[in-house]
């Protein structure tokens, strides 16, 4: 957990040292949610999760990068490894770079609701201590994007997915050595939209990610649904700093986590309904 902790960091700062001075624009931000409901798979509990993240959207000349990375506390229905009456921890990080065809050749595509289009690239990583899976995963992304003709930004991508997972059980003391699974497609989408002159905005991310193949112990995968939506109100308008502080209400609906079945042994666990609180600072 440490290594990657210090990898993200070293990341994050080189990704905002090289933003700074090379971003036409840039957003960073900090931020914190919670709920009670999270699941996961082969768990029957709902587990209370603290969530701290770092975020950073920046435009240069050619395109955009995104980069996020998520810490995660569980409470101890989660707990971080085997007889231990503390929760799991985990590091996920997420980066993406969309090369605009527009900016590149130097004439824009926009065609009906299409008001541009790109190439994204980029990769997941994470890191987890909990009791029973001790994930490590690793995956690389490609595709396309359009990008909807809205107020704010509707981004949507079909990516290509090479994922592979190396777990540790440490109630078994047993691993799996690298597993890659099946390359396959997620068709994605990731907006920010203000909702009139209100302050407040519908932001959020969906996934819809195709089965992997058979798992790194020879069990088949699901098809997964994942959405994450926010309504989120800008409180520093009030005091003439708009954009800076932001707080709101989220939820999560994730069908099939991981691949797993939600109707097979990982149970209830592998079909979480979680709302939240959100807030965060923009600088």
């Amino acid at each position: 957990m440490s290594k990657l902790s210090s990898i993200a960091c070293a990341a994050a700062l080189a990704l905002l040292g090289g933003a700074a001075a090379a971003a036409d624009w840039s957003d960073t931000s900090i931020g914190y949610r919670y709920g009670t409901k999270f699941a996961e798979p082969f768990n029957t509990n709902d587990i209370k999760k603290s969530i701290v993240n770092l975020n950073h959207v920046s435009g240069y000349a050619y395109g955009t990068n995104f980069f996020n990375a998520d810490l995660l506390l569980s409470d101890d229905k989660d707990p971080g490894g085997a007889g231990s009456t503390a929760g799991a921890q985990e590091v996920y990080i997420v980066y993406r770079h969309t090369l605009d065809f527009g900016k590149l050749t130097g004439s824009p595509i926009s065609f009906g609701p299409i008001r541009g289009a790109g190439l994204t690239f980029g990769f997941d990583a994470n890191a987890k201590n909990d009791a029973g899976y001790n994930s490590r995963k690793r995956m690389l992304v490609l595709g396309p994007t359009v990008f909807v003709d809205v107020p704010g930004f509707l981004n949507v991508s079909l990516l290509l997915l090479e994922e592979s997972n190396a777990p540790y059980n440490t109630f078994t003391n047993t691993g799996v050595s690298r597993y890659t699974y099946k390359t396959h497609p997620m068709l994605t989408a990731a907006w920010g939209i203000p909702i009139g002159g209100t302050g407040l905005s519908f932001e959020g991310f969906f996934n819809w990610i195709a089965s992997k193949g058979n798992n790194e112990f020879g069990g088949g995968t699901k098809p997964e649904t994942n959405l994450d939506a926010q309504i989120m109100y800008d409180v520093s308008s009030a005091w003439g700093s708009k954009g800076k502080f932001k707080v709101g209400l989220e939820y999560q609906y994730w069908r099939n986590k991981f691949g797993n079945d939600h109707k097979g042994p990982a149970g209830d666990g592998a079909f979480a309904k979680t709302p939240m609180i959100r807030a965060e600072y923009h600088f």
